[in-house]
């Protein structure tokens, strides 16, 4: 397989990214709290979806494959 050292470089990238954004995400007080996220709390109940911070993850993340597969 010629191929599997690039895929590994970019899966080693993809960690390194994804800890830097848990190391930082409390500094970031957008993410998270975005309009479009889904947040109910009743009196015995508290449900959260991050709907649009999971959307924007997932355009900056998809934007960064699509620069290393040119």
């Amino acid at each position: 397989m010629p191929g599997i050292g690039k895929y590994l470089i970019v899966l080693g990238l993809i960690i390194a990214a994804i800890g830097v954004v848990f190391t930082f995400a409390g500094k970031l007080p957008w993410l998270g709290r975005l309009p479009g996220d889904i947040y109910v709390k009743r009196e015995n109940f508290t449900f959260y979806f991050p709907l649009a911070t999971s959307i924007l993850i997932s355009i900056i993340l998809s934007f960064i494959l699509w620069l290393f597969r040119r």
